[in-house]
């Protein structure tokens, strides 16, 4: 059985939840907040997401390609929304995004949690990079959230 990882993350930003909701709802802002060393691209998504939208993109993980095809299982506006991997990297991908009204702006929350292929190897690997590389990709999300809203 596959262990299951979890990252947990919040942060405030002094903006309206509409204008934040509205911003996260296209897919094509995702690459704003992606690292640039993996080489993201969006290869098929709709304009809007909604319930059931399709994202598909490609990137390259340690120098290895990768196809990744998420879906919109969840979709709450402008409370939150979750996507779930239908294929890629990981066994299982479960990515909830909240946005919370307070203190006159809105906190954005991502919970994730995911598990790797290959049972105790996995976890290994896990253990001596993947952590890290998830850790460090929504170090820079929030980084890039900081330079793009404030806060």
């Amino acid at each position: 059985m596959a262990t299951i990882h979890t990252l947990d993350r919040k942060q405030w930003l002094p903006r309206p939840r509409a204008e934040i909701f509205d911003f996260f709802s296209r897919p094509a802002n995702l690459q704003e907040l992606t690292p640039t060393f993996l080489n993201f691209h969006i290869t098929e998504a709709p304009a809007q997401l909604q319930a059931g939208s399709l994202i598909r993109y490609r990137l390259r993980i340690h120098g290895f390609p990768a196809n990744w095809t998420t879906e919109i299982a969840e979709w709450e506006p402008p409370l939150r929304f979750v996507d779930t991997q239908l294929s890629g990297p990981y066994t299982m991908w479960h990515h909830e995004h909240s946005f919370v009204e307070e203190r006159g702006g809105t906190t954005v929350g991502d919970s994730v949690r995911y598990s790797l292929p290959f049972g105790p190897l996995g976890d290994l690997v896990h253990w001596a990079m993947v952590r890290r590389d998830v850790e460090g990709i929504f170090n820079y999300r929030e980084k890039r959230m900081r330079e793009l809203f404030g806060g």
